[in-house]
């Protein structure tokens, strides 16, 4: 069975930790990392029964992928 990749972000403005994913049509947010993905078994399985996806019922592997993005803070003397 196939991995479900979920691409993972941080968005600063809002400080919420935002999930999706071009696999399924899975959008959604949490607090922290860890809710994020301890939710993800529950909602990816809710989103299999929704769209009538054959893999719904099933014990479905997923990998999240985060990247990060840092812009050097540089003092101007």
């Amino acid at each position: 069975m196939a991995v479900l990749v979920i691409q993972v972000t941080y968005d600063e403005e809002a400080g919420v930790w935002v999930a999706q994913s071009d696999d399924i049509p899975l959008v959604t947010e949490a607090d922290t990392y860890e809710v994020l993905y301890r939710k993800m078994p529950d909602l990816i399985q809710d989103v299999l029964v929704e769209n009538a996806d054959p893999r719904a019922g099933t014990d479905v592997p997923f990998e999240l992928v985060t990247s990060s993005r840092a812009a050097p803070r540089f003092q101007v003397a």
